[in-house]
């Protein structure tokens, strides 16, 4: 029986530390275009089963991109999964060596699936809305200086958030541009925008950052995102679940629409007043509601069917 073959790469800024599980031998490249050509030319030869490397900030990408096209099956996983594995067979030290072959030995144990990497349109639309969080984030926080600034530094930090604002507005047309240039984008974005709470920022996000939607079940997609509810049973704990993992930043924007669907959506608000008034916490209703209306999006992505159409009506009941 032949043996399969399950690689794991140690992404770095500067350099790709390959190891395969069970093997001692160990290869480096650097991270730039002659390196990971070489690397993928030598994957080609192992023809591994999975090659697994974690997320890293933006320096995987590149490689992703070229194992993906030369069929190399690749799964990019959280490095807190990673992590959390090694601590559970006790691999506490880390070099970059020995952080390959924990991720070696991760995608033998684990067998995490492979997953298509966004292509170049949705990887530059990410960028967008990374960049557009980052910039929101500077705003609030030069806005929280100006508060207890001295009259010294209180025009530079104005001038400095009147540039942020612009840089804002410039993204804002960037995002929407790209959206319109697109025509499966544009049908996407209509159709996730029809529904009341859901604007642009996470229409954005969606298809940018979760091409899945319209492709899973409900359950599955509530668990790619991170607001499917997970048992806790343990000790004394008993009864209690609670959302975690996923796909933060997808989740961040979908709990901000929620916000709003609570006002102003009418299926979301009866949902969210129902589950108040049998005593839920706010907190675990408007998690219900992010499930629901992300239940929603994945439907209507799914049948292509907008919010006008009857799906008010469809999604009117508790599921």
């Amino acid at each position: 029986m032949e043996k399969k073959i399950y690689v794991g790469i140690d992404v770095s800024k500067d350099t790709l530390d390959v190891a395969v599980h069970g093997d001692k031998q160990h290869w480096s490249f650097p991270n730039n275009e002659t390196g990971i050509t070489k690397a993928v030319s030598k994957f080609k030869e192992l023809s591994p089963e999975l090659v697994v490397l974690e997320a890293t900030g933006g320096f995987e990408v590149f490689l992703a991109t070229e194992l993906v096209v030369a069929k190399i099956p690749t799964a990019v996983v959280n490095p807190r999964q990673v992590r959390d594995f090694a601590k559970s067979v006790g691999m506490l030290a880390k070099t970059d060596i020995l952080d390959a072959r924990i991720i070696a030995r991760f995608a033998a144990t684990v067998q995490p699936n492979p997953h298509p990497m966004p292509d170049i349109e949705a990887q530059e639309l990410g960028a967008l809305t990374a960049r557009r969080r980052q910039i929101i984030n500077m705003i609030t926080a030069e806005k929280n200086r100006l508060n207890t600034a001295g009259k010294t530094v209180k025009p530079g930090i104005s001038a400095h958030i009147n540039w942020l604002e612009k840089e804002l507005n410039e993204i804002n047309r960037n995002i929407k541009q790209k959206v319109k240039d697109s025509p499966i984008w544009r049908e996407k974005d209509e159709l996730l925008q029809s529904v009341p709470g859901v604007g642009t920022n996470l229409s954005a996000i969606i298809l940018a950052e979760l091409p899945e939607l319209g492709t899973l079940n409900r359950k599955q997609i509530a668990a790619l995102v991170g607001v499917a509810p997970l048992n806790r049973d343990s000790g004394t704990l008993r009864g209690k679940r609670t959302t975690w993992g996923g796909r933060a930043t997808v989740r961040t924007a979908l709990y901000m629409a929620t916000l709003v669907a609570t006002r102003y959506n009418p299926v979301i608000r009866r949902f969210y007043e129902r589950l108040r008034e049998a005593g839920k916490a706010t907190k675990v209703a408007l998690t219900a509601c992010m499930r629901k209306l992300l239940t929603i999006l994945n439907a209507m992505l799914k049948y292509q069917t907008s919010w006008n159409f009857g799906v008010s009506q469809i999604f009117g009941p508790c599921h």
